[in-house]
């Protein structure tokens, strides 16, 4: 099913936030919620990099260990990470451990420190309050000219592992659109 989808509290949800109860979480209290601080969307971003070729099931549900790995996403803390840092999150089981994602991650957290005025602002440059509904998941694009400028401008600060599509998995889930469907629930909630 594509459409949005009844769950049995008799709540309509996008049909991938009722397949598990942690999704069921993400979605009904934070996908797509605006988020307006540098930290957390640092974070966002270092997890969509990482979850790039992955499920976001396996993210989600690593994610407190993640947080724990980089210190809360902690720009400055993350930012002064060096080798012997990158070679402890490579054992870090209980992570992804993957170096070019890992290093990405010290990098962007440099890179966002560097950007004038902040990640948030840049990024909630791109926003698109007036983003179309959708009814069906199959209409929902993958990136769009916005998610391409915001990939422009980030790689051309430093950031790595942010292309078109990564930005735009960021801004779903960092609420700069709304990608909730119209059956949903959370669609429209926070506009």
């Amino acid at each position: 099913m594509s459409t949005a989808i009844i769950g049995e509290d008799g709540l309509g949800r996008c049909p991938w936030g009722l397949s598990t109860p942690d999704y069921v979480a993400y979605h009904d209290h934070e996908w797509g919620r605006p988020v307006r601080d540098d930290r957390g969307l640092y974070e966002r971003l270092c997890l969509e990099a990482f979850q790039s070729g992955l499920s976001w099931l396996t993210i989600l549900r690593k994610r407190e260990n993640f947080r724990a790995a980089f210190c809360g996403f902690d720009l400055e803390k993350v930012a002064g990470f060096g080798p012997d840092d990158v070679e402890r999150l490579m054992g870090d089981a209980s992570i992804v451990r993957n170096r070019a994602k890992i290093e990405a991650a010290v990098g962007n957290a440099r890179a966002a420190l560097d950007l004038p005025g902040g990640l948030a602002a840049a990024a909630w440059r791109y926003a698109d309050p007036a983003s179309p509904a959708y009814t069906d998941t199959a209409d929902v694009p993958a990136f769009t000219d916005a998610s391409k400028a915001l990939s422009k401008e980030l790689k051309k600060h430093g950031f790595r592992f942010v292309g078109p599509t990564t930005a735009y998995a960021l801004m779903q889930a960092c609420g700069l659109v709304d990608d909730h469907l119209t059956g949903c629930h959370r669609h429209g909630a926070y506009r």
